[in-house]
């Protein structure tokens, strides 16, 4: 099963400020294991709000696009991870593994639909 491994963004990350050295090696060393493992896909940080964009459309309305910075730092995503796993147990497993690499944070996993699964009501 594939999840994506979503870390929520703080206000240290927000602020654009980049974990220690020392925090980026071991990131990158756990998730190189993960590749060569076949276990992580993809995955990788991202740049605060203020270097993004939020794009509203509803039918019938002018689209809308505002720059960052969002205000909402508790619903912003920080980085990501899509992992493949064999159970949900695994993938919070994996996902508590990022989180304690980090030191703190929230994290949320969501499963992917498979290209071949029918979704939900349909």
């Amino acid at each position: 099963m594939r999840v994506m491994v979503i870390v929520k963004a703080t206000k240290a990350s927000e602020a654009g400020k980049l974990p220690s050295k020392e925090l980026l090696a071991a990131m990158g060393k756990f998730n190189e294991e993960l590749v060569k493992a076949g276990i992580m896909l993809d995955g990788d940080g991202l740049k605060p709000s203020s270097k993004g964009k939020r794009i509203r459309f509803s039918p019938g309305k002018p689209r809308t696009v505002t720059d960052g910075p969002f205000a909402e730092t508790k619903e912003l995503i920080d980085g990501f991870a899509l992992v493949n796993v064999g159970s949900k147990a695994e993938a919070i497993a994996l996902a508590t593994e990022f989180m304690q690499l980090a030191g703190d944070g929230t994290g949320e996993i969501l499963q992917v639909f498979d290209a071949g699964a029918q979704p939900p009501g349909r």
